[in-house]
């Protein structure tokens, strides 16, 4: 399976968008599955919810700096925010954004409703999966691209 499918079918199961990208990436990092997921959770419908940046694209910010990044103050930031950006730019040109109500065509969300239960008509009325697989997708290319793994 591929790891578009992965983030998909995580998707699919009831994790949000930020989970499914970065739980498809898992193996490749060294933190606990359900430690991933629960670090990936706040980024979830655009940040807890707010419809800011897409949580697909946050998760794979997320695995970027879980297999780039470093634990030292002020090193190789640039580097780093430019991997970021070069993953989330891919997305955005493929999208025409990466921010979650622009992607949904919300013009004024209202953040304090509960998320929707997971049904059929969520899937039809939502490009959300695709956004997760697409996300998973540019990520993968990234990281076998650059010979990370």
């Amino acid at each position: 399976m591929s790891r578009k499918e992965m983030a998909m079918e995580y998707f699919g199961q009831g994790y949000n968008c930020s989970q499914a990208v970065a739980l498809a990436f898992s193996d490749l990092v060294n933190i606990d599955k359900s430690e991933l997921a629960k670090l990936a959770m706040s980024f979830g419908g655009g940040v807890g919810h707010m419809r800011e940046v897409c949580g697909a694209v946050s998760g794979a910010a997320i695995i970027l700096g879980l297999i780039y990044g470093n634990d030292e103050p002020g090193k190789n930031k640039p580097e780093h925010y430019e991997r970021v950006q070069a993953v989330a730019n891919e997305f955005k040109a493929e999208c025409g954004s990466i921010v979650c109500r622009e992607l949904l065509g919300l013009t004024n969300p209202d953040i304090s409703a509960p998320p929707e239960p997971r049904t059929d008509a969520y899937y039809k009325k939502r490009p959300c999966p695709e956004m997760v697989g697409l996300a998973a997708e540019i990520l993968d290319n990234y990281i076998t691209k650059n010979d990370k793994f």
